[in-house]
Protein backbone atom coordinates (compact mmCIF):
# COMPACT_ATOMS: atom_id res chain seq x y z
CA UNK A 1 0.00 0.00 0.00
CA UNK A 2 1.63 2.84 -1.01
CA UNK A 3 0.65 6.75 -0.56
CA UNK A 4 -2.54 7.90 -2.56
CA UNK A 5 -2.48 11.38 -1.64
CA UNK A 6 -0.92 14.12 0.46
CA UNK A 7 -3.00 17.35 1.62
CA UNK A 8 -1.45 20.92 0.92
CA UNK A 9 -3.16 23.68 3.47
CA UNK A 10 -3.24 26.81 1.52
CA UNK A 11 -3.57 30.57 1.62
CA UNK A 12 -5.02 30.56 -2.58
CA UNK A 13 -6.29 27.15 -3.65
CA UNK A 14 -6.53 28.17 -7.44
CA UNK A 15 -2.96 29.68 -7.44
CA UNK A 16 -1.19 27.04 -5.75
CA UNK A 17 -3.17 24.40 -7.80
CA UNK A 18 -1.83 26.13 -11.47
CA UNK A 19 2.03 26.49 -9.72
CA UNK A 20 2.21 22.65 -9.70
CA UNK A 21 0.49 22.41 -12.62
CA UNK A 22 3.37 24.78 -14.12
CA UNK A 23 6.37 22.73 -13.15
CA UNK A 24 5.50 19.28 -11.91
CA UNK A 25 3.15 16.77 -13.77
CA UNK A 26 -0.03 17.52 -12.26
CA UNK A 27 -3.37 17.73 -13.67
CA UNK A 28 -5.97 19.72 -11.97
CA UNK A 29 -9.32 17.68 -10.70
CA UNK A 30 -12.48 20.44 -9.60
CA UNK A 31 -15.53 18.35 -9.32
CA UNK A 32 -18.35 21.07 -8.52
CA UNK A 33 -19.23 21.57 -4.55
CA UNK A 34 -15.79 20.09 -3.81
CA UNK A 35 -13.66 22.32 -1.10
CA UNK A 36 -10.10 21.20 -2.76
CA UNK A 37 -8.73 20.65 -5.48
CA UNK A 38 -7.16 17.21 -6.21
CA UNK A 39 -3.80 17.56 -8.15
CA UNK A 40 -3.73 14.18 -10.14
CA UNK A 41 -0.16 12.78 -10.79
CA UNK A 42 0.53 12.37 -14.43
CA UNK A 43 3.33 9.64 -13.58
CA UNK A 44 1.87 6.89 -11.22
CA UNK A 45 2.93 9.09 -8.00
CA UNK A 46 0.92 10.47 -5.17
CA UNK A 47 -1.78 13.03 -5.80
CA UNK A 48 -1.73 16.43 -4.39
CA UNK A 49 -5.32 17.38 -2.50
CA UNK A 50 -4.83 21.00 -2.16
CA UNK A 51 -7.23 22.79 0.64
CA UNK A 52 -8.22 26.44 2.01
CA UNK A 53 -5.98 26.32 5.12
CA UNK A 54 -7.68 28.19 8.32
CA UNK A 55 -7.16 31.25 9.35
CA UNK A 56 -5.59 30.11 12.63
CA UNK A 57 -3.11 28.06 10.51
CA UNK A 58 0.43 28.95 10.00
CA UNK A 59 2.32 28.74 6.61
CA UNK A 60 5.38 27.61 5.10
CA UNK A 61 6.48 25.65 8.49
CA UNK A 62 9.00 22.60 7.79
CA UNK A 63 6.39 20.04 8.76
CA UNK A 64 6.49 17.87 5.71
CA UNK A 65 8.65 18.98 2.61
CA UNK A 66 7.37 17.40 -0.80
CA UNK A 67 10.52 15.56 -3.00
CA UNK A 68 9.68 15.17 -6.53
CA UNK A 69 12.05 12.91 -7.75
CA UNK A 70 14.05 13.88 -11.25
CA UNK A 71 16.99 11.78 -12.86
CA UNK A 72 18.30 15.18 -14.70
CA UNK A 73 17.94 17.89 -11.73
CA UNK A 74 19.83 20.79 -12.59
CA UNK A 75 18.26 20.43 -16.22
CA UNK A 76 15.11 20.69 -14.30
CA UNK A 77 16.35 23.58 -11.97
CA UNK A 78 16.98 25.14 -15.59
CA UNK A 79 13.39 24.62 -17.48
CA UNK A 80 11.73 25.74 -14.44
CA UNK A 81 13.73 29.16 -13.81
CA UNK A 82 13.12 30.10 -17.30
CA UNK A 83 9.45 29.75 -16.46
CA UNK A 84 9.94 31.63 -13.31
CA UNK A 85 10.61 29.11 -10.17
CA UNK A 86 13.99 29.44 -9.10
CA UNK A 87 15.04 26.73 -7.01
CA UNK A 88 18.46 27.15 -4.53
CA UNK A 89 21.74 26.11 -5.22
CA UNK A 90 22.36 22.27 -6.10
CA UNK A 91 23.49 20.33 -3.72
CA UNK A 92 25.67 17.00 -4.12
CA UNK A 93 24.73 14.21 -1.45
CA UNK A 94 25.91 10.48 -1.48
CA UNK A 95 25.88 9.95 -5.45
CA UNK A 96 22.78 12.48 -6.09
CA UNK A 97 21.95 16.07 -6.73
CA UNK A 98 19.24 18.10 -4.88
CA UNK A 99 17.72 21.12 -4.90
CA UNK A 100 15.17 23.13 -2.75
CA UNK A 101 12.54 26.06 -3.70
CA UNK A 102 9.19 26.77 -2.14
CA UNK A 103 5.43 27.10 -3.76
CA UNK A 104 3.71 29.73 -3.28
CA UNK A 105 2.62 29.53 0.64
CA UNK A 106 5.97 28.56 1.84
CA UNK A 107 5.67 25.11 1.58
CA UNK A 108 9.30 23.71 0.85
CA UNK A 109 9.85 21.56 -2.19
CA UNK A 110 13.07 19.84 -3.52
CA UNK A 111 14.07 17.83 -6.49
CA UNK A 112 16.17 15.14 -6.37
CA UNK A 113 18.00 12.43 -8.37
CA UNK A 114 18.12 9.78 -5.03
CA UNK A 115 15.73 7.77 -6.54
CA UNK A 116 18.09 7.26 -9.54
CA UNK A 117 21.07 6.25 -7.84
CA UNK A 118 21.62 2.34 -7.10
CA UNK A 119 22.00 1.29 -4.18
Amino acid sequence: MGIGAVTLYVRDVERTAAFYETYFPFRALRLEGDRLVELVAQDGGANLLVHAAGKAQKMGQVLVKLVFDVEDVEGFCRDCAAKGLVFGPAHRADGYVFANAKDPDGNPIAVSGRAFVRR
